[in-house]
């Protein structure tokens, strides 16, 4: 018998096992398999098919499923809806007792549903127990709260979407469940949930809660299954929004499968997180922050650190106490309590593993396992640290998903910044430094929706969660995540278009066209012989304008050298626009990029100066917008109520600058955890042709207010406004390529802005058809869209044209951990 002193000395442990029977009976007791669970009832669809569902840690078959198809989507979406009128018109402190009655149940069934969690996923029980479940109860109690809170303050004038398709992954299946289920509910939503078809049995039995606590039939629907369950749901018209975690490449199926259609669509998908070591940092820290980075889980993580950055300084030392570190890591049985790793999910993902490791070794990595082996039953990887590898190789840049972590080293902070940031994903990062400067200086400079400060992998259901670029758009938790399952309450008539417009005075529709003559050689249309002199030159003279773009705080002639001819509501020419091309966008957007970083970091207020330096010079620019807009077919009074609604927008956001703040969260650890907004970058916005002037304003100004460098499109008539506008913006201190303006027609401009991966997003106030363009053209690289029908009824008024559902939109919110005590 060994000694204490043995014992530490070794560090050898005998096994701690987590009796698995009452999660084994709960299975039992469904020998046939699980159906689905429909209207607050279980269904076994006589003809679908069904499939096994395994047991990570020894590949043997738990129980059956079903793989629902169009018939159990179609009904469970069919209960959602018959169920939403009942659960939306209930106050919100009886939703909220409801949701706390869920919370509390996961609280008294914990043990039950953290032993199913391991025994279905393949992950160590300590973290089942310890931190999933724990998690669970919490984003539910905190959601009761915004239940609760509903009916008042900034939520009384919103409403819920309605039905909720939401698609969760296999590596966190209860987690990813509370994380949309408790807000959706919260905001009166119902919801048909698709879990992964690897780990649907916590959802089954989060199910049977339902059925416990009495949540109304149809309120909460499972419908199990593979992608092709998935992708029907995705599909059905009866649902008004879909939430998707997985991978950036199914969320780019769901994009285009979505596009045009009018749902609303929240992404959280891959990542390939930077993990930023500085030489000031405390080494040991950085070890055990390592191994919570990418071990955690077995590193079946979206937000996983699988990239360390390590200063060259410190990089050998890291090494070599990150190996000392794995030779004691343990992977084993999941159930054993003193296991630090367990399986992996599945052989289809086990394999894709080996494969992505295998060629980083073909490229050149040095590939550094403990020396001790592991389970033979079962699906098991160990711990594995790359060095030495090319940062444009494969397995540097892709999404591994798994136990593999990657080491580059860096020189400066400035480099630091640019490697991190040099990813197509956007999702989380980690940055360990004792230098508190440092340390805010590089958070906000990387491009990720989540930054720990000394700390990794930290949520809370408090503090929103999601990506920038390739890693999705959209955010969970906290007030940012209960936005996306709520709208502005719709009192417009029906068609006004997403954002919901309300009825108010509107500004008359004008009858201008714009006429698309034949190709004429460069130099423009020929002006016709009834075309106003004075369309053409603001003086009245008869002085031949040519017209231009605006493009890097300069004008622009238009690189096709064509011009499209205007014609007011009579058919009289009124003036001419500069027919934009692909060469002229892309030039657009060339000098928007250059633009945006120095814009974005001015201060709110020097931000709001230019605003109001705006609105004061086209106040005394008055009569000769109103001249334009009357060319267009508005009327005299129209027209001066259009200018000074403009003038009164261009306020609002300069007020507005300096006051949309982020937040502080209330997460329940020894942190400061700062939700910052911060602008997309460069934002293509397609105003409404109608109203011409406030149309651009109103989509200009809050993009601008946020920080963000603009591509502005006038299309059609609305061009008319270009040459007073472009001038209004030389005159107004506005940085070059802050503001870029094109004009000509939407069809021709729209899709290589679309489809440019230079463009963060894309606003467009047009046609049904011309909004599902966008939608389909942003997957290149997932940028964040927001597509409306032209203007409807209250537009003037500013009750739909302004506040701040646009500065949501024009802003993506940060969330930055700063650990604090010793």
């Amino acid at each position: 018998m060994s000694d204490v002193s043995e014992i530490f000395d070794s560090m050898e442990y005998g096994p701690a096992p987590e009796d698995s029977g009452i999660a084994r009976e709960w299975i039992a007791g469904r020998p046939d398999g699980f159906g689905v669970f429909i209207d607050g009832a279980w269904r076994t669809p006589e003809d679908a098919g069904r499939f096994d569902t395994f047991e990570p840690a020894s590949g043997q078959v738990l129980t059956r499923l079903t793989q629902s198809g169009r018939a159990e989507v179609e009904a469970a979406v069919g209960a959602a809806r018959g169920a939403l009128p009942r659960w939306r018109g209930l106050s919100g402190h009886e939703r909220a007792r409801f949701l706390y009655a869920l919370a509390r149940g996961i609280q008294k069934h914990a043990r039950l549903f953290s032993v199913l969690e391991t025994l279905d996923n393949g992950k160590p029980i300590r973290e089942s127990r310890d931190i999933d479940i724990p998690l669970v109860a919490r984003h539910f109690y905190h959601h009761a709260g915004w239940a609760q809170l509903s009916g008042s303050g900034e939520l009384a004038d919103h409403e819920p979407v309605g039905v909720v398709g939401q698609i969760i992954p296999w590596n966190f299946p209860l987690l990813m469940l509370a994380w949309k289920v408790a807000p959706a509910l919260a905001a009166g939503n119902t919801v048909v949930l698709k879990p992964a078809e690897f780990t649907s049995l916590t959802a089954l039995l989060f199910a049977d809660l339902c059925l416990e606590v009495g949540l109304p039939n149809g309120v909460f629907n499972v419908v199990t299954g593979d992608g092709e369950t998935g992708a029907a749901l995705v599909a059905h018209p009866g649902v008004d929004k879909i939430a998707f975690t997985g991978s950036t490449e199914v969320g780019r199926l769901i994009r285009e499968a979505t596009a045009g259609s009018g749902k609303r669509l929240s992404l959280e998908l891959g990542g390939k997180s930077p993990f930023v070591v500085f030489d000031d940092a405390d080494l040991d820290s950085v070890v055990e922050g390592v191994v919570d980075a990418i071990w955690f889980n077995q590193g079946q993580v979206c937000c996983a650190g699988s990239r360390i950055l390590v200063q060259e300084g410190a990089a050998a030392t890291l090494v070599d106490r990150l190996r000392a570190r794995m030779e004691k890591l343990r992977v084993g049985d999941p159930l054993d309590k003193a296991t630090d790793m367990g399986a992996i999910v599945a052989p289809v993902q086990l394999d894709r593993i080996r494969e992505m490791v295998e060629e980083g070794r073909r490229e050149g990595a040095e590939v550094w396992q403990p020396s001790w082996g592991i389970p033979e039953e079962g699906w098991f990887y160990p711990p594995t640290l790359c060095t030495g590898l090319h940062p444009d190789a494969r397995l540097a840049r892709e999404e591994v998903f798994g136990p593999v972590v990657v080491l580059h080293t860096f020189r400066t902070p400035a480099e630091a910044i640019q490697m991190a940031n040099d990813t197509r994903y956007g999702l989380a990062a980690s940055i360990w430094t004792e230098n508190v400067n440092q340390a805010l200086h590089i958070a906000p400079a990387i491009k990720a929706g989540t930054v720990w400060v000394n700390c990794t992998n930290r949520f809370d259901a408090a503090s929103g969660f999601g990506g920038y670029r390739e890693s999705g758009f959209g955010r969970e938790g906290g007030l940012e995540g209960l936005w996306e399952y709520l709208r502005p309450i719709r009192t417009a008539p029906s068609g006004a278009g997403e954002g919901g417009e309300r009825a108010g005075r509107d500004l008359p529709t004008t009858g201008a066209t714009l006429e698309t003559p034949a190709p004429s050689p460069p130099g423009g249309t020929a002006r016709p012989q009834d075309a106003s002199p004075a369309g053409a030159d603001p003086d009245g003279g008869g002085i031949d304008v040519t017209a231009k773009l605006y493009i890097g705080g300069r004008q622009a002639r238009p690189d096709g050298g064509y011009t499209l001819l205007v014609r007011g509501p009579e058919g009289g020419g009124v003036g001419e626009v500069a027919r934009g091309n692909r060469k002229d966008a892309r030039n657009a957007v060339e000098a928007a990029r250059k633009a945006a970083g120095p814009w974005a970091a001015r201060t709110a207020h020097n931000r709001a100066q230019v605003l109001f330096y705006l609105a004061e010079n086209l106040s005394q620019a008055s009569a000769e917008f109103e001249a334009r807009l009357r060319d267009l077919g508005t009327d005299g009074r129209g027209a001066a109520a259009e200018v000074q609604a403009s003038v009164r927008r261009l306020f609002t956001y300069a007020a507005w600058a300096d006051k949309f703040d982020g937040r502080v969260h209330a997460t329940p650890f020894r942190n400061v955890t700062l939700a910052m907004n911060e602008p997309l970058g460069v934002v293509t916005v397609v105003s409404p042709e109608t109203p011409a002037l406030l149309g651009a304003i109103s989509s200009l100004a809050p993009l601008l207010c946020a920080g963000n460098a603009v591509i502005g499109v006038l299309p059609g008539a609305a061009g008319h406004i270009a040459g007073p506008l472009y001038r209004l913006l030389d005159g107004s201190d506005v940085p070059g390529g802050v503001v870029n303006l094109l004009t000509g027609l939407d069809d021709e401009l729209r899709p290589t802005l679309a489809d440019h991966d230079g463009v963060d997003g894309f606003w467009y106030f047009g046609s049904a058809g011309g909004g599902a363009d966008v939608e389909r053209r942003s997957i290149g690289n997932m940028k964040r869209t927001w597509t409306r029908s032209a203007p409807g009824p209250g537009w003037l008024t500013g009750e739909a044209g302004e506040g701040e559902a646009f500065l949501r939109e024009a802003t993506q919110v940060k969330n930055i951990w700063i650990p604090y005590g010793e």
